[in-house]
């Protein structure tokens, strides 16, 4: 496996700005992806600082030994375990934790993984392809109103019952499996363009099917969910959890979280989007919105460093 990576890590100032990683601090990097961030924050913690990589990708995790060497501690799992990651680690709390909810480019450029509409393959979707269902298999199995139900809840697509029924028509006789075949079926089912945007600007109306099975069969709300709810107990007084969400259905339950969380204090009102340089020079960071809050102190609490 090579160890290059195409992916390139948005927001990076602002996270350095916000999250203030420093020399000796503790930091957890939840989606290392590609490293871009690790060494960012790598770089800020030398000499003596620590770094807890993770991701639920083992391909990613598998490139991040050799990119960031012994300069970080490498995990494969997923953020939401974290928790148990520090525990059996005896690490202290730590400063910073850092979620980007984002797709790499380096799994959307990967065919065999079936992320992107724009190339066949495999219709798999699984960020851990070790276990669970591939999409194509849970397609192949999914009621209809289900289906549905998910491609509008996941994908806000408006067309959603005429997706599903489509694809629940066409598997009597062809299984759905792989990415150009749904894309096609997508077409068919929705109304205008077939491909590429709009005049009026609109996405490729395969985008939020694929982006609502990519979510249900990773389960990605409901770990976000549930990390939100243990990870401010990992963090060190006045340390930071940075989450970048790139649709709104995780930046509202990011927003959310943090304004409800007595344990934490909101540092971004509003999320922090890239400037217009950043997204000239990586379109990605367009959709990419950053949210911040630190840890209040508590009985018992150790402090972050400073």
């Amino acid at each position: 496996m090579s160890d290059a990576t195409i992916h390139i890590p948005v927001l990076a100032q602002e996270i350095s700005e916000l999250g203030r990683p420093q020399s000796g601090q503790t930091w957890v990097d939840g989606t290392a992806g590609g490293g871009g961030h690790c060494q960012l924050i790598l770089q800020a913690l030398a000499p003596e600082g620590r770094l807890l990589a993770v991701d639920r990708d083992p391909a990613a995790a598998e490139r991040l030994e050799s990119v960031l060497g012994s300069g970080a501690t490498v995990r494969h799992a997923s953020y939401d375990e974290i928790p148990d990651l520090l525990a059996d680690s005896a690490w202290p709390k730590a400063d910073g934790i850092l979620l980007d909810l984002g797709l790499s480019s380096d799994q959307l450029a990967d065919r065999d993984r079936g992320f992107s509409f724009q190339m066949d393959g495999p219709l798999d979707m699984r960020f851990d392809p070790s276990g669970g269902q591939s999409a194509w298999e849970w397609l192949a199995q999914v009621d209809e109103r289900t289906l549905a139900d998910t491609i509008y809840r996941y994908g806000e697509e408006r067309f959603s019952r005429r997706i599903a029924r489509r694809v629940v028509e066409s598997r009597k006789t062809e299984p759905i499996r792989t990415a150009d075949q749904l894309r096609e079926l997508i077409y068919r089912s929705v109304p205008g363009p077939r491909r590429g945007r709009s005049r009026h600007g609109r996405v490729d109306p395969a985008t939020r099917t694929f982006q609502a099975l990519r979510i249900a069969v990773n389960d990605e709300l409901a770990i976000l969910e549930r990390a939100l709810e243990s990870l401010p107990d990992c963090l060190a007084s006045g340390g930071a959890l940075l989450v970048i969400s790139f649709h709104s259905l995780e930046d509202r339950i990011v927003k959310y979280a943090f304004r409800g969380d007595e344990r934490l204090e909101v540092v971004t009102r509003k999320p922090v989007q890239a400037t217009a340089e950043e997204v000239t020079r990586n379109p990605r960071s367009r959709s990419a919105k950053l949210r911040v809050a630190r840890r209040l102190a508590a009985d018992g609490d150790q402090s972050a460093s400073t």
